[in-house]
């Protein structure tokens, strides 16, 4: 009896250790991965001002806080989804001395990716940091990109090439961490592409890419697949690339999403993909951890944004670091324009904030920055023409704030940051073009319609004010326009006015990137607006780089710089009262009012308006027709009209 009792014992004994071990290898956690990620950083080494008077980002503090994530998991993985480079002085340095890789490299970064702003100097412009960064032998992160590469008619092709191998950048990277090995390739998404028009690079599918990487990784023994991504997410999903990324590739794990400037507090799950953001320009550090087992099914233990703000001391090693890069700026840079890089220009009573994304309507950031060209046409240009002008800028060129206090060289910089002239230098410089009445009028047709489904072509214009409805039919919103004086000569918007004409010639001053972008109205408006830029013969103009601005020196005069020498105008007493409201120099209307929504009609109301009259016919005679149809059926076949008997 014991020993069947003993016998058992042991039966079951085993029995339960051997469910118990087939329980744990099917669903036990057996690994454990930490990513720390940003994007979008914008070259924000410093510490920017905010409107509440507080202070956000800056590398020094932000190497804090990957200490301290590290501290808590020593094997973290530190990742960066695009956009590094432009969005401060210090991208003058980019191409000289890879200041934004290197320091980079300097805070631990295993990988990044390229953004559309990586583009902003070209592809030529790209190449050049990229060999910079790889001959000054310091630390630099792996540069991944899976679907973006020099097009075979780029001029270019070859040097870049040659500078890319150099650096060593390539599809993905397989990278052992604790145990682990790790899969992580870099994507461009299709909307950034498009917002990189002087890349010279042609895009590969990014679904197509990223299936092949997790194929070839996986083939490699990758435990843990890992996308950085610059396709961003959008809360409709239908335009949100990263959604539906993970909806479309099997095998991705984690995609940190850049270049749509989302600051997630919550992972977004696609099946059994996370994706993650932080928000831009060093505001906060993400990490994630998520535990994983045998079989692949992932369990979130942590994710948290920590606020890289005033709270964090700065690293002593990256801020010297970034110090140093700053006396390189006004040694090598700003020394030219005789200005310093926390040398005070002007001080403001107010905020001028960044336009509100997809919000039509006045901006006063906008309103100053087009006055400031439009100043700088009249003020600093050599043998500026005596004729009707007017200046335009986008809310997608509008990159940074100017807070209440004082303004800074940098931080006008900061406004007006993108880019790089034929100089070689940071910055774009400002172009002039000539348009006809009726094409200026279609440029503000796009402000007008293109605004709701595309924030950053909200237009704001100097010399001129003009009315839309928003209710209107697309493409014919615009319902008044003239040309006024400008706001800097101390007159009133509404005195001045004078009606645009449809065949005469205006001279308009712009950003290069907005003049270049004004070429594309036509296609992008599917022919029914037609743009044209032109120079003062009227020949169509095929090359920006021969309509640079220059000044008495023949230096070409950079939109920051028109915005710093106007800020710098206005002295001691500081930015114009008139600058804290809109001017009224554009007025938004949301009438329903049938007079307001149907006057001045072109082509497409009217066809609108026809289209419109024939279904309601349609609908009646269809209803009529219906209504019979009811009649003989109760009747028995047909209608019989009641007849009266008498007797």
């Amino acid at each position: 009896m014991n020993t069947f009792r003993k016998l058992s014992v042991f039966v079951i004994s085993l029995f339960l250790l051997c469910t118990l071990t087939i329980m744990a290898g099917a669903d036990g956690p057996v690994n454990e991965t930490t990513v720390l990620f940003t994007h979008d950083l914008h070259s924000h080494f410093f510490p920017q001002r905010t409107q509440e008077g507080a202070e956000s980002g800056g590398y020094a503090r932000l190497m804090t806080a990957l200490e301290e994530e590290r501290k808590e998991h020593p094997y973290a993985l530190t990742v960066d989804g695009g956009d590094f480079s432009v969005g401060s002085l210090i991208y003058a340095l980019s191409s000289s001395q890879a200041a934004e890789l290197r320091t980079m490299g300097a805070m631990g970064y295993d990988a990044t990716t390229a953004g559309n702003h990586e583009f902003d100097a070209t592809g030529l412009g790209f190449g050049e940091m990229l060999y910079t960064a790889a001959l000054s032998g310091d630390k630099v992160p792996a540069l991944l990109m899976a679907n973006y590469k020099p097009a075979r008619d780029n001029s270019d092709r070859l040097s870049i090439q040659q500078d890319m191998a150099t650096y060593g950048v390539r599809e993905y990277l397989l990278l052992e961490r604790g145990g682990v090995c790790y899969g992580i390739f870099g994507l461009m998404g299709e909307e950034s592409h498009s917002m990189a028009p002087a890349s010279g690079f042609v895009l590969e599918e990014p679904t197509q890419a990223a299936q092949r990487c997790v194929d070839a990784l996986r083939e490699q023994g990758a435990e843990f697949i890992i996308c950085l991504s610059h396709g961003g997410t959008d809360e409709e999903k239908s335009r949100s690339e990263d959604e539906q990324l993970a909806e479309n590739v099997d095998g991705i794990d984690l995609i940190v999403s850049g270049h749509s400037h989302t600051t997630l507090e919550h992972p977004i799950v696609q099946g059994d993909t996370y994706i993650v953001s932080s928000g831009p320009y060093c505001e906060n550090l993400g990490s994630i951890t998520l535990s994983w087992d045998s079989t692949g099914k992932k369990t979130l233990v942590d994710y948290h944004l920590t606020a890289i703000d005033e709270t964090l001391p700065e690293d002593p090693k990256i801020a010297q670091l970034v110090e140093g890069w700053k006396r390189r700026v006004d040694s090598s840079y700003l020394s030219a324009y005789e200005l310093t890089y926390d040398q005070v220009l002007t001080t403001t009573a107010f905020d001028l904030e960044r336009p509100r994304s997809g919000v039509q309507e006045e901006n006063p950031l906008g309103n100053l920055v087009a006055d400031a060209y439009l100043w700088a046409a009249e003020n600093l240009e050599m043998d500026s023409p005596n004729m009707d002008t007017v200046a335009v800028t986008a809310s997608g060129v509008l990159r940074a704030p100017l807070c209440k206090g004082e303004i800074t060289v940098s931080q006008a910089f900061d406004v007006l940051s993108m880019g790089q002239g034929e100089n070689g230098t940071a910055g774009y410089p400002l172009v002039s073009c000539y348009l006809t009445g009726k094409e200026l009028k279609a440029v503000m047709e796009v402000d007008a319609s293109v605004t709701p489904i595309m924030p950053e072509a909200q237009l704001y214009l100097s010399g001129v004010s003009y009315s839309f409805n928003v209710h209107r039919m697309i493409f014919n919103r615009v319902t008044e326009a003239a040309l006024t004086e400008a706001p800097f000569l101390n007159q009133s918007s509404s005195q001045g006015l004078e009606q645009l004409e449809n065949d005469k010639l205006y001279r308009v001053i712009s950003g290069m990137y907005c003049a270049q972008m004004l070429g594309t109205v036509t296609d992008k408006s599917f022919g029914i607006l037609s743009v044209i830029p032109k120079d003062e013969n009227g020949s169509e103009i095929t090359d920006f780089n021969q309509r640079i601005l220059r000044g008495d020196s023949g230096k070409e005069i950079k939109e920051w710089y028109a915005l710093a020498a106007y800020l710098q105008s206005f002295g001691e007493e500081g930015v114009p009262g008139r600058y804290a409201f809109g001017d009224g120099r554009k007025e938004v209307s949301r009438s329903w009012n049938p007079v307001e929504l149907l006057k001045h009609p072109s082509w497409i109301t009217l066809a609108a308006v026809f289209l419109a009259v024939v279904l309601i016919v349609l609908g009646v005679l269809l209803v009529r027709r219906v209504l019979r149809w009811h009649r003989r059926r109760r009747y028995g076949g047909g209608y019989r009209p009641r007849r009266r008997f008498s007797r």
